[in-house]
This record gives C-alpha cells, structure tokens and sequence, in this order.
C-alpha cells in the first residue's frame, strides 16, 4: 500500500500544491515499487532554513528536505511502513518555477519526486548517482506529464 499524506504549515493551505506534491510522491513510490508511508510539509523558507541549518549545516533556506526512516544501503522493509517524512519550503518553490518558467505546481511535484527518491535511499552526491537520479527524476515526470 502506497498512502502519502500531504500537509501545509506556515503557508497557506492550497489543495492544487497538496494535490501535485501528493502526485509526484505517489508517482516516485510506484516508478519504485516501492510501498509504504510518505509524509510531506508543505512550509515556508524560515522554517526549512532552520531544518536545513539544525540538519544539514547549512545556514540558508533550501527548497526541500527528506527525512528517511531509516538509512543504510538498502531499505528492506519499514515495520510501520513509515518511509519517511519531506518538507518543502513553498516560498523557494514558487521563485524556482518563477525562474524555470513553469508552475509552483510543477516545481512542488518535481521536489516531493526529487524527496521521496532520497527518502528511497537515492543521493546525488557524487556524479553517478547525480546521474540515476536525475535521469529517475526525469522518467517519473514523463510518466506523470503522458499520463502513465
């Protein structure tokens, strides 16, 4: 069973943005095969900044954090099928898309994808596995834009 449970907190709650974030995650678990539960925050840049700096770091404001439940080489099975937990900041998500040239909608989608593949256990940080992911990133979008 696949269950994503989107929520807003911070930013005004617009079911077109719940909706889309809900989409690309649902649409990365089955391109994965992957089942379980995906919790996702829809919230704004000083709430992920915080996370990003208490987390990561990395004292600025980011466009989208995972939290996998668990980490390791491979993720086998989840006892409570809780994958994981994803925030994105809806503010850096709308100037993103502004600059790209598509919709807050589409850029939602694309980092609850770009999310729930971490939360899978993906990465990008060195060049190869930058390259599976994006290539992943890419195939999820095409399957969701044609309708598959």
């Amino acid at each position: 069973m696949r269950t994503v449970e989107v929520f807003a907190n911070g930013v005004p709650d617009r079911e077109d943005e719940r909706l889309a974030a809900e989409r690309g995650s649902l649409a990365a678990l089955m391109y994965e095969g992957a089942e379980g539960e995906i919790c996702i925050e829809l919230t704004n840049d000083g709430t992920i900044h915080a996370l990003n700096r208490d987390f990561r770091g990395v004292d600025r404001p980011t466009d989208v954090l995972s939290f996998p439940s668990f980490e390791g080489e491979e993720l086998i099975s989840v006892p409570d099928q809780h994958l994981g937990d994803i925030m994105i900041s809806v503010e850096t998500a709308k100037r993103q898309a502004f600059e790209l040239g598509h919709s807050t909608e589409r850029e939602i989608m694309f980092l609850a994808i770009h999310g729930t593949l971490h939360v899978l256990g993906y990465d990008h940080i060195d060049h190869s596995d930058e390259e599976i992911m994006t290539r992943k990133q890419r195939e999820i979008l095409l399957r969701i834009e044609e309708g598959l």
